[in-house]
């Protein structure tokens, strides 16, 4: 790729003594191309140093090339006149394409054409989500808010051309992005040649992390450009992302498109040969791993293929039915919304005592076994079946430890529901809700070591089974209290298990806070027995 790079303070031009330095180091017969982003320190520093080489080298002058990138479509062709369109994230890609037709021995006047060429048809689009802080100076007065991004954020922490509040969706935003990129009609924006959807235009795509945004979010965002570009009729021939060149540490990120040559194109290089230097290896440490392919069609999984909770628990023989459906439909939308009710204040239990997401777990688990409600997949007069359904919810929804235990209790609370029935039992009792939950519960131990006490969810579960189990009489309310109290006093237990034997054991007992799972428990308990 390149042979050296100049660089200044954090956002600051080198000075032009520093450039000259560089060209020297990579002085050799064939020449030198100076590619600099379109800024005004930058262009003013590499041009003067560019000047002073030639004329301290005068045989040599012709063997300095000096090309300006400026890749910005936030910048409209109006202000462009006047300050130029900025560089951006673009520019690597000249780097890496001239670089590799460089290294493969072409002439100073091939390298210069193609860096120039690729540098003609090359757009970028950046985001920001707050701009950075430089360390040493004041923060900025122009921060963004919570509920704000920033369309056409630079890479020296300058602001953009517009902000939008609220934050859109990535389906949504996406879109706005690539109109600024694709556009053939906006008089201020149309800079690269598109022909139009079914035109047959093909691009390069580089999403560009700005410094402080996720590998994750990143995946995201690709995948959404990518299937904005083909609804838009364009072909990607290749993807790149990752962290390519920053605006220090700033969340946010750009999106590059570099428009291939078509059949049309007159004194364009072969859409091959860029293809080729683009895929070429190099041992640049800041170079992004490609596939060197276009980006595959994602396969759409089948939806036929029963869960492993439904297919390991079908509902067979004559079905069970609550004692009153209605109100065991009630009893189920009554612990739903009060996990709901409740989400914030786990979130923030979980925030201290584990890894912050319990209460949004829950909370995804509790809408989706009200969707099950709703759309008929849940009903009193079939307990086993239902209950069966909340087991798949727990599993498909909710994922993680939590939801594999939800998933096993519940499923082997099915199982106890039918092992445990009566010859020609049709409705579900007192007596088999008991027992089903105490044999639940010994299958749930044969997958997790806690036991109570341990300040993990089986406390209260341990003390609601118990207690059913207890007496010559089922007392579910008697049970419940049991239950509640044993999650409340998981606040003073030392964790033995779960995300919680990782926090440090002084901190959870000055603060007294009980364990996230537990209190989902209680909470779900005590609505289904209101």
């Amino acid at each position: 790729m390149l042979s050296a790079g100049v660089c200044g303070s954090v956002f600051a031009s080198p000075n032009a003594s520093q450039v000259r330095r560089g060209i020297n180091l990579v002085e050799n017969d064939k020449g030198v191309v100076i590619i600099v982003k379109n800024y005004t320190g930058d262009v003013l520093n590499f041009g003067l140093a560019k000047e002073q080489y030639a004329a301290l080298n005068p045989t040599k002058s012709d063997r300095a090339k000096f090309l300006i990138v400026g890749d910005d479509v936030a910048v409209g062709k109006t202000q462009g006149k006047i300050v130029g369109r900025r560089g951006l994230a673009g520019t690597v890609l000249v780097y890496k394409i001239a670089g590799a037709l460089a290294h493969r021995g072409a002439s100073l006047e091939e390298v210069y054409d193609i860096a120039q060429w690729v540098a003609s048809r090359i757009g970028t689009i950046g985001v920001g989500l707050e701009h950075c802080h430089v360390p040493g100076t004041a923060s900025s007065e122009s921060a963004l808010s919570p509920s704000e991004i920033e369309i056409g954020m630079g890479i020296h922490n300058e602001p953009g051309n517009r902000r939008i509040s609220p934050v859109p969706p990535l389906h949504e935003l996406i879109p706005q992005l690539l109109e600024h990129l694709l556009s053939t009609t906006d008089p201020e924006r149309s800079f690269l040649p598109f022909k139009g959807k079914g035109n047959g235009d093909k691009v390069v795509l580089l999403v560009n992390n700005l410094g402080g945004t996720s590998e994750l979010e990143v995946g995201a965002i690709v995948k959404e450009t990518v299937k904005g570009l083909k609804e838009a009729g364009v072909e990607v021939e290749r993807v790149l992302s990752g962290t390519f060149m920053t605006s220090l540490n700033m969340p946010g990120f750009s999106i590059t498109l570099l428009l291939l040559p078509s059949s049309t194109d007159t004194d364009a290089p072969q859409t091959s040969q860029i293809l080729s230097l683009l895929d070429e290896a190099t041992n640049a440490p800041g170079w992004k791993w490609s596939s060197g392919l276009p980006p595959s069609t994602i396969q759409q999984a089948a939806t036929t293929v029963p869960s492993a909770a439904g297919a390991a628990l079908p509902s067979e023989g004559e079905k069970l039915a609550a004692s009153d459906p209605s109100a065991f439909i009630d009893a189920v939308k009554r612990a739903c919304k009060a996990l709901i009710d409740e989400e914030p204040e786990i979130t923030r239990m979980d925030s201290i005592a584990g890894d912050g997401d319990c209460g949004l777990t829950l909370k995804a688990g509790a809408t989706a076994v009200l969707k099950e409600i709703e759309e008929g997949r849940i009903v009193g007069d079939d307990v086993v079946g239902s209950v069966i359904a909340v087991s798949r919810v727990a599993e498909e929804q909710m994922g993680g430890t939590s939801g594999a235990l939800y998933s096993i209790f519940f499923s082997a609370l099915a199982q106890g529901l039918q092992s445990n029935r009566s010859p020609n039992t049709t409705s579900v009792d007192s007596t088999l809700w008991a027992s089903a939950a105490s044999s639940a519960l010994t299958k749930l131990y044969t997958y997790t070591r806690a036991r109570p006490p341990s300040r993990t969810l089986v406390d209260p579960l341990d003390a609601l089974a118990s207690k059913l189990s207890s007496g010559d009489t089922v007392d579910f309310k008697a049970a419940v209290g049991a239950a509640a109290d044993a999650a409340l006093n998981t606040r003073d237990l030392e964790a033995k298990a779960g995300r919680s034997a990782y926090v440090e054991g002084d901190r959870l007992k000055t603060e007294r806070i009980p364990d996230p799972g537990a209190w989902g428990v209680k909470a779900i308990l005590q609505a289904l027995v209101k």
